[in-house]
Protein backbone atom coordinates (compact mmCIF):
# COMPACT_ATOMS: atom_id res chain seq x y z
CA UNK A 1 0.00 0.00 0.00
CA UNK A 2 1.33 3.16 -0.55
CA UNK A 3 1.65 6.00 1.73
CA UNK A 4 1.28 9.76 0.37
CA UNK A 5 3.05 12.67 1.72
CA UNK A 6 2.04 15.80 2.65
CA UNK A 7 4.23 18.70 3.04
CA UNK A 8 3.42 21.69 4.60
CA UNK A 9 5.47 24.29 3.16
CA UNK A 10 5.06 26.62 6.19
CA UNK A 11 6.00 24.10 8.50
CA UNK A 12 9.73 24.50 9.30
CA UNK A 13 10.84 21.53 12.07
CA UNK A 14 14.10 23.04 12.36
CA UNK A 15 12.64 26.20 14.04
CA UNK A 16 11.28 26.34 17.40
CA UNK A 17 7.33 25.39 17.83
CA UNK A 18 6.59 28.88 18.98
CA UNK A 19 7.92 30.36 15.74
CA UNK A 20 6.35 27.72 13.97
CA UNK A 21 3.02 28.62 15.50
CA UNK A 22 3.08 32.18 14.95
CA UNK A 23 3.97 31.88 11.30
CA UNK A 24 0.66 29.74 10.29
CA UNK A 25 -1.46 31.26 12.82
CA UNK A 26 -0.50 35.00 11.74
CA UNK A 27 1.08 34.39 8.79
CA UNK A 28 -1.90 36.28 6.82
CA UNK A 29 -0.97 39.41 8.77
CA UNK A 30 -4.50 40.44 9.21
CA UNK A 31 -6.07 41.54 12.39
CA UNK A 32 -9.15 39.83 14.06
CA UNK A 33 -9.37 41.06 17.83
CA UNK A 34 -13.35 39.26 17.46
CA UNK A 35 -14.07 36.78 19.77
CA UNK A 36 -14.59 33.99 17.16
CA UNK A 37 -11.53 34.74 15.91
CA UNK A 38 -9.56 34.32 19.33
CA UNK A 39 -11.51 30.77 19.85
CA UNK A 40 -10.27 29.84 16.15
CA UNK A 41 -6.69 31.21 17.25
CA UNK A 42 -6.81 28.89 20.24
CA UNK A 43 -8.21 25.84 18.15
CA UNK A 44 -5.14 26.12 15.75
CA UNK A 45 -2.88 25.98 18.32
CA UNK A 46 -4.16 23.16 20.25
CA UNK A 47 -4.33 21.82 16.67
CA UNK A 48 -0.97 22.75 15.39
CA UNK A 49 0.60 21.58 19.19
CA UNK A 50 -0.77 17.96 18.71
CA UNK A 51 1.11 17.57 14.87
CA UNK A 52 4.09 19.01 15.87
CA UNK A 53 3.60 16.62 19.18
CA UNK A 54 3.30 13.69 16.71
CA UNK A 55 6.21 14.42 14.65
CA UNK A 56 8.54 14.83 17.60
CA UNK A 57 7.26 11.11 18.35
CA UNK A 58 8.19 9.81 15.08
CA UNK A 59 11.61 11.71 15.63
CA UNK A 60 11.70 9.88 18.73
CA UNK A 61 11.32 6.44 17.56
CA UNK A 62 13.95 6.63 14.59
CA UNK A 63 16.05 8.22 17.46
CA UNK A 64 15.80 5.01 19.45
CA UNK A 65 15.77 2.74 16.33
CA UNK A 66 18.64 3.90 15.18
CA UNK A 67 20.35 3.09 18.79
CA UNK A 68 18.75 -0.38 18.70
CA UNK A 69 20.07 -1.17 15.41
CA UNK A 70 23.68 -0.11 16.42
CA UNK A 71 23.75 -2.91 18.91
CA UNK A 72 22.36 -5.26 16.47
CA UNK A 73 25.14 -4.61 13.77
CA UNK A 74 27.93 -5.66 16.21
CA UNK A 75 26.54 -9.47 15.41
CA UNK A 76 28.99 -10.73 12.80
CA UNK A 77 27.70 -12.88 9.38
CA UNK A 78 29.77 -15.60 10.72
CA UNK A 79 27.82 -16.10 14.14
CA UNK A 80 24.32 -15.66 12.61
CA UNK A 81 25.54 -18.39 9.70
CA UNK A 82 25.66 -20.54 12.80
CA UNK A 83 22.71 -20.02 14.24
CA UNK A 84 21.28 -21.64 10.87
CA UNK A 85 22.90 -24.90 11.53
CA UNK A 86 20.02 -26.02 14.44
CA UNK A 87 17.84 -24.50 16.74
CA UNK A 88 19.35 -25.47 20.01
CA UNK A 89 22.51 -23.21 18.34
CA UNK A 90 20.34 -20.12 18.30
CA UNK A 91 18.64 -20.70 21.06
CA UNK A 92 22.20 -21.16 23.11
CA UNK A 93 23.41 -17.90 21.75
CA UNK A 94 22.81 -14.86 23.31
CA UNK A 95 22.40 -12.64 20.44
CA UNK A 96 20.63 -15.37 18.80
CA UNK A 97 18.07 -15.75 21.19
CA UNK A 98 17.36 -11.93 21.17
CA UNK A 99 17.09 -11.79 17.43
CA UNK A 100 14.92 -14.54 17.42
CA UNK A 101 12.57 -12.85 20.14
CA UNK A 102 12.30 -10.01 18.19
CA UNK A 103 11.20 -12.24 14.81
CA UNK A 104 9.02 -13.94 17.44
CA UNK A 105 7.21 -10.38 18.00
CA UNK A 106 6.21 -9.56 14.13
CA UNK A 107 4.44 -13.01 14.62
CA UNK A 108 2.43 -12.11 17.40
CA UNK A 109 4.02 -15.59 19.54
CA UNK A 110 6.72 -14.62 21.04
CA UNK A 111 4.93 -15.76 24.33
CA UNK A 112 6.40 -19.21 23.41
CA UNK A 113 9.97 -18.12 23.39
CA UNK A 114 9.49 -16.08 26.70
CA UNK A 115 7.70 -19.28 28.04
CA UNK A 116 10.53 -21.27 27.09
CA UNK A 117 13.16 -19.19 29.02
CA UNK A 118 10.47 -19.01 32.01
CA UNK A 119 10.82 -22.94 32.24
CA UNK A 120 14.47 -22.54 31.79
CA UNK A 121 14.79 -20.83 34.54
CA UNK A 122 12.73 -22.24 36.65
CA UNK A 123 14.75 -25.82 36.33
CA UNK A 124 17.33 -23.98 38.13
CA UNK A 125 15.30 -23.08 41.00
CA UNK A 126 16.30 -24.76 44.52
CA UNK A 127 14.73 -23.24 47.29
CA UNK A 128 10.94 -25.34 47.58
CA UNK A 129 9.20 -22.01 48.56
CA UNK A 130 10.68 -20.79 45.26
CA UNK A 131 9.73 -23.37 43.41
CA UNK A 132 6.07 -23.23 44.08
CA UNK A 133 5.96 -19.43 43.27
CA UNK A 134 7.34 -19.51 40.30
CA UNK A 135 5.46 -23.12 39.03
CA UNK A 136 2.44 -20.93 40.14
CA UNK A 137 3.67 -17.48 38.05
CA UNK A 138 4.20 -19.87 34.96
CA UNK A 139 0.92 -21.13 35.08
CA UNK A 140 -0.98 -18.07 35.49
CA UNK A 141 0.84 -16.41 32.74
CA UNK A 142 1.02 -19.01 30.59
CA UNK A 143 -1.10 -22.10 31.35
CA UNK A 144 -4.39 -21.62 32.45
CA UNK A 145 -6.97 -21.05 30.20
CA UNK A 146 -7.41 -17.33 28.64
CA UNK A 147 -3.64 -16.46 30.68
CA UNK A 148 -2.72 -12.96 29.48
CA UNK A 149 0.23 -15.25 27.39
CA UNK A 150 -1.27 -18.33 26.46
CA UNK A 151 0.78 -20.34 24.94
CA UNK A 152 -1.04 -23.26 22.53
CA UNK A 153 -0.85 -26.69 24.71
CA UNK A 154 -3.61 -29.69 24.37
CA UNK A 155 -6.36 -30.14 26.63
CA UNK A 156 -4.51 -33.18 28.08
CA UNK A 157 -0.78 -31.49 28.82
CA UNK A 158 -3.20 -28.52 30.58
CA UNK A 159 -4.76 -31.01 32.92
CA UNK A 160 -1.60 -32.71 34.07
CA UNK A 161 0.09 -29.14 35.19
CA UNK A 162 -2.69 -27.96 36.58
CA UNK A 163 -3.53 -31.03 38.72
CA UNK A 164 0.45 -31.16 40.11
CA UNK A 165 0.74 -27.20 40.54
CA UNK A 166 -0.16 -27.13 44.50
CA UNK A 167 2.76 -29.46 44.91
CA UNK A 168 4.94 -28.58 41.57
CA UNK A 169 8.26 -30.47 40.50
CA UNK A 170 11.23 -29.06 38.87
CA UNK A 171 9.74 -31.62 35.61
CA UNK A 172 6.16 -30.24 36.01
CA UNK A 173 6.78 -28.09 32.77
CA UNK A 174 8.80 -30.67 30.93
CA UNK A 175 5.99 -31.84 28.17
CA UNK A 176 4.97 -28.29 27.79
CA UNK A 177 8.13 -26.92 27.56
CA UNK A 178 8.95 -29.81 25.10
CA UNK A 179 5.99 -29.27 22.60
CA UNK A 180 6.42 -25.38 22.69
CA UNK A 181 10.14 -26.09 21.51
CA UNK A 182 9.03 -28.42 18.87
CA UNK A 183 6.53 -25.75 17.87
CA UNK A 184 9.24 -23.64 16.96
CA UNK A 185 11.52 -25.45 15.68
CA UNK A 186 9.28 -26.62 13.30
CA UNK A 187 7.63 -23.56 12.41
CA UNK A 188 8.64 -20.12 13.59
CA UNK A 189 12.64 -21.27 13.06
CA UNK A 190 11.88 -22.05 9.33
CA UNK A 191 10.61 -18.72 8.95
CA UNK A 192 13.12 -17.12 10.37
CA UNK A 193 15.75 -18.27 8.68
CA UNK A 194 13.83 -16.87 5.78
CA UNK A 195 13.52 -13.91 6.94
CA UNK A 196 14.91 -10.40 6.05
CA UNK A 197 15.59 -10.15 10.37
CA UNK A 198 18.04 -13.03 9.71
CA UNK A 199 19.39 -12.56 6.11
CA UNK A 200 20.39 -9.22 6.73
CA UNK A 201 22.76 -10.48 9.39
CA UNK A 202 24.34 -13.45 7.22
CA UNK A 203 24.50 -10.71 4.24
CA UNK A 204 26.35 -7.92 6.57
CA UNK A 205 23.58 -6.25 5.93
CA UNK A 206 22.09 -3.10 8.14
CA UNK A 207 19.40 -4.00 10.17
CA UNK A 208 15.82 -2.42 9.20
CA UNK A 209 13.17 -1.13 11.35
CA UNK A 210 11.20 -4.48 12.64
CA UNK A 211 8.08 -3.84 11.57
CA UNK A 212 5.65 -4.49 14.99
CA UNK A 213 2.33 -6.08 13.59
CA UNK A 214 0.77 -5.64 16.92
CA UNK A 215 -0.47 -2.15 17.61
CA UNK A 216 0.65 -0.05 20.54
CA UNK A 217 -2.15 0.88 23.43
CA UNK A 218 -0.73 4.54 22.82
CA UNK A 219 -0.71 6.32 19.16
CA UNK A 220 1.64 5.14 16.70
CA UNK A 221 3.70 6.57 13.81
CA UNK A 222 1.33 4.88 11.71
CA UNK A 223 -1.73 6.03 13.42
CA UNK A 224 -1.11 9.32 12.46
CA UNK A 225 -0.43 8.44 8.59
CA UNK A 226 -4.01 7.40 8.99
CA UNK A 227 -4.47 11.01 9.90
CA UNK A 228 -6.53 13.40 6.85
CA UNK A 229 -3.85 15.04 5.59
CA UNK A 230 -5.67 18.10 4.29
CA UNK A 231 -3.95 21.44 5.64
CA UNK A 232 -6.90 22.37 5.95
CA UNK A 233 -8.13 20.58 9.66
CA UNK A 234 -4.95 22.46 11.05
CA UNK A 235 -5.41 26.21 10.03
Amino acid sequence: METSLVFFSQLNMCEPKEKTFFKLIHGSGKGDTSKEAKIRDKEKRNRLSLLVQKLEFQQDILSNSSGHLAKETRISPEEAVIWGESFDKLLSHKDGLKTFTRFLKTEFSEENIEFWIACEDFKKSQDPQQIIRKAKSIYEKFIQNDAPQEVNLDFHTKEIIARSITQPTLHSFDVAQSRVYQLMEQDSYMRFLKSDIYLDLIEGRPQRPTNLRRRSRSFTYNEFQDVNSDVSIWL
